[in-house]
């Protein structure tokens, strides 16, 4: 009986996949753009174009990725189970990571104070600065659009 238990309790959910840097990198992509209460299409596509680029994945293995991603975050209850593993990336791509966030917090050429927060607790949960952090915003910010109140 307590082996039984012990199999039920021993085994880490999914483990390989939170290992897998792609999945937790769109699942915190999909939430994102989905954390001010709607995703745009333009997000959607930001997402997709970001994944294929950064992991030269194509459009069908890509779609299959935010499916998985899409569910995964609507299990989760917190970052974590997607940050812990990204931490042990190179601060190289971390930062590539943040600056794909930017990239689709401004698709939709707006910044909800939800979507700041997200990428601002993302960057500190996964050691990138505040000063590399505001950088990476305004350099996408300013790609994106030319209205100063954004």
């Amino acid at each position: 009986m307590f082996e039984a238990i012990s199999r039920l309790f021993g085994k880490p959910e999914a483990a390989v996949d939170l290992h897998d840097p792609k999945l937790a990198v769109a699942a915190l992509l999909v939430h994102l753009a989905a954390v001010d209460g709607t995703m745009t299409d333009a997000e959607r596509e930001t997402i997709k174009g970001a994944l294929m680029d950064h992991y030269g994945l194509d459009e069908s293995a890509v779609e299959k990725l935010v499916r998985e991603a899409a569910r995964r975050d609507a299990e989760a209850v917190d970052f974590y189970r997607f940050t812990s593993g990204i931490t042990r990336l190179e601060m190289e791509d971390r930062i590539e990571i943040i600056r794909m966030m930017w990239t689709v917090v401004f698709a939709d050429r707006k910044n909800h104070e939800l979507e700041d927060n997200m990428v601002w607790r993302i960057a500190e949960l996964i050691g990138v600065s505040s000063r590399d952090r505001t950088v990476l915003r305004n350099q996408i910010r300013g790609e994106k659009t030319e209205d100063p109140a954004l």
